[in-house]
């Protein structure tokens, strides 16, 4: 895949997106966005593809925000459009049939602290911050940030950070539950290198399965979600990488998972 605004690059199955706009801490505009969507879109379907990693260009920011000029001259229908479109991004991302972490390495705000939120999960580093300051500028979150961070961190804690605009830091983030590791800033990417390569080694289907499963059952009521879990738990069984994984477990050696 060829990109104006993405550096794409695979390499035994981890595939590695990173947004290239580092002379405008990689803000996001139409086209960036629609480069996103279509990136995702690819690698979900691309079977050689078990991991994705997202990361910003430079070391100054993961990625700031919205690009403002783009925004400034909007009518409320091209507003309506830029948020389509933006909501397409962010889903294209949230619904990958691949894991996908986020590896932020600085400023995460606005349009990119919804980027990650749509990620499965995150790596900071010491030196991220983090934040919606949408509010600042007479908006709010608009491509997932109202819905994302408050079935993440409840209600009471997104609210209060989108109506405060407050800006975070790596260590509150982590411990809120918005990261998952705080990382030093030149062990980032090694460190969610390494949690992705122990994923590889996984059976691919059953982990698809594991994401759309607790993706689709997290709004169920709980006996309908275990019910989906239920039934998704058994076509794990139509699967050769099943047989493969009993086989290895039994025969006391390393599962090779095909993906089928």
């Amino acid at each position: 895949m060829s990109f104006n605004f993405l550096l794409t690059e695979t390499t035994d199955g981890i595939a590695k997106v990173t947004i290239n706009r580092e002379k405008a801490m990689n803000a996001l505009n139409p086209d960036v966005l629609k480069e996103i969507r279509d990136c995702f879109t690819a690698l979900s379907a691309d079977a050689s593809v078990r991991v994705v990693i997202v990361t910003g260009a430079g070391e100054k920011a993961f990625v700031a925000g919205a690009d403002i000029a783009a925004m400034s001259s909007m009518t409320p229908q091209d507003a309506l459009e830029f948020g389509k479109l933006g909501h397409s991004a962010m889903d294209a991302v949230d619904q990958c049939s691949k894991p996908v972490i986020a590896a932020v390495n600085g400023f995460c705000l606005g349009g990119g602290m919804e980027l990650a939120l749509s990620c499965d999960f995150m790596y900071v580093s010491e030196k991220a911050k983090l934040g919606l300051p949408e509010v600042n500028l007479g908006l709010f979150p608009g491509w997932g940030g109202t819905q994302r961070l408050a079935r993440l961190v409840g209600k009471g804690r997104a609210k209060e950070m989108i109506f405060s605009a407050k800006i975070i830091s790596a260590q509150e983030a982590f411990e809120a539950g918005i990261a998952n590791k705080i990382c030093k800033p030149e062990d980032l990417l090694n460190d969610v290198q390494a949690v992705a390569v122990e994923i590889t080694k996984k059976a691919p289907v059953a982990v698809s399965l594991a994401k759309k499963t607790l993706h689709q059952g997290f709004d169920m009521p709980l006996a309908q979600g275990l019910d989906l879990e239920k039934n998704t738990f058994a076509k794990c069984f139509e699967t050769q990488d099943l047989k493969e994984g009993l086989a290895a477990f039994l025969e006391k050696r390393a599962a090779n998972f095909k993906g089928n």
